[in-house]
């Protein structure tokens, strides 16, 4: 026999006799099972097992106590069940997550924990965990993370009433988040003072407001009047924390506003006067630029092919060079709905509310000056930046935060709300 045919019918054996071994130890293992219909889809004994076996290994590792197996494998089955029910619903309003969005989750998660993202992989591997499994599980949470921002976070409603009650309760609060430079006039009395030397000390009190009233200088009062040892200094006693005010004096200055004196406050002591000087506000403000533009936008379409379309913005441009008014041009040319109408202008606007390719053009042109005609995945534009400027959106980041906090404050009940409703419209059938 030829050499090269004995060779080859060899490696056929070989390869028949290991598909074979192979094929034996599939048909020994055992069959999984269906454990829970779920509506169209099954949980299977397998990921029951998987869940079990986890927890149990992190138990060890913490030496935490378990229930008992069935109370494990009731709590787990039904975990399992309602993720298989929130799965089919982000397949059926077609939610997806791209390996890109995926690759930048483990990106952060690195990061976080001072590797990098190559590295992750055979972190995972020597603590046992497979990287296929991990990126598949955060896949789903992240699937599951989106499914509640569209089926729950994003319909909790935030009334105006609550708004302003979360405001109110941030205003109230404004002298702990306030710095006060305040001054200080005491007519004071002496240790267990008599009625009587009370009711001298505040004649001189209110002689010292009736002197303020009439446009005396705080300062010359406090070297007269006041007792206190900061009198010789004009009263002054410099910035002092609004959360580190003694009782008396935060009581009075938020009854008072900057450059203001309060009426002569009764303490053991004596009267007291204050007048803030200045006051400043501890929460960090909040500073954004923003760019006023406007602009003409053409469609191509059957009609108006992209030649065409860039032509009409080139003569537009010509025209308003020579002097027609940009607005009356963009009334006329503009097929941009929410802009024609204002003469193309788009208003005030925050970084990143543009696509990219109109962003990068604005970034790039001064203020004044007609862009070339350039293409965005809408159509064909020109456009003029009519300013820029900082903005403090102090008070909108204020909103949006006791939108986010009130949302929050609702969110454990109402997602246990979500997770039973979704779990009764669903049909189950347990197998265990």
């Amino acid at each position: 026999m030829n050499n090269k045919i004995l060779i080859k019918s060899l490696i056929a054996v070989l390869l028949l006799s290991n598909l074979n071994y192979i094929y034996a130890q599939e048909i020994t293992k055992p069959l999984d099972s269906i454990i829970a219909v779920v509506n169209e889809g099954v949980v299977l004994r397998s990921q029951l097992d998987f869940q079990i076996n986890n927890i149990a290994k992190r138990a060890e590792m913490e030496g935490l106590q378990l229930p008992t197996q069935e109370i494990m494998e009731e709590q787990i089955l039904e975990q399992l069940i309602v993720e298989e029910i929130q799965m089919q619903r982000a397949n059926q309003i077609g939610i997806q997550i791209s390996d890109q969005m995926l690759n930048g989750a483990i990106t952060v998660i690195a990061e976080e924990n001072d590797i990098s993202f190559e590295e992750l992989p055979s972190l995972l591997a020597a603590d046992g965990i497979d990287y296929g499994r991990y990126r598949r599980d955060l896949r789903r949470q992240l699937i599951f993370e989106q499914l509640r921002q569209i089926d729950l976070i994003g319909r909790i409603n935030v009334s105006q009433r609550e708004i302003n009650q979360c405001f109110a309760m941030l205003d109230s609060n404004v002298i702990n988040n306030s710095d006060y430079n305040l001054s200080h006039i005491l007519v004071s009395v002496p240790e267990s003072a008599t009625a009587e030397e009370y009711s001298k000390a505040q004649l001189v009190a209110d002689n010292v407001i009736k002197e303020l009233k009439s446009g005396a200088d705080f300062g010359e009062m406090a070297i007269t009047y006041s007792d206190s040892q900061t009198g010789i200094d004009r009263g002054l006693l410099g910035w002092r924390k609004g959360d580190q005010l003694p009782t008396l004096f935060s009581s009075i200055v938020g009854t008072i506003k900057e450059g203001e004196y309060s009426s002569p406050m009764q303490a053991v002591s004596g009267f007291h006067i204050i007048k803030i000087n200045e006051m400043r506000s501890t929460i960090e403000r909040s500073e954004i630029q923003q760019i006023e533009v406007r602009h003409i936008l053409v469609i191509p379409n059957q009609i108006i092919d992209n030649e065409t379309a860039k032509q009409k913005l080139e003569d537009a441009k010509k025209q308003i060079n020579e002097g027609k008014e940009f607005g009356e041009i963009a009334k006329l040319l503009s097929e941009d709905p929410g802009s024609a109408n204002e003469g193309g202008s788009m208003g005030w606007t925050n970084p990143g509310i543009f696509v990219e390719e109109f962003e990068n053009i604005v970034n790039n042109t001064e203020i004044g000056v007609i862009s070339e005609p350039f293409r965005s995945r809408y159509g064909w534009h020109i456009l003029e930046v009519t300013g820029r400027r900082a903005h403090d959106n102090t008070e909108e980041l204020k909103q949006v935060n006791c939108v986010n906090q009130i949302k929050n404050s609702k969110l454990a009940n109402e997602g246990e709300l979500w997770i039973r409703r979704i779990r009764d419209e669903a049909f189950v059938d347990k197998r265990i």
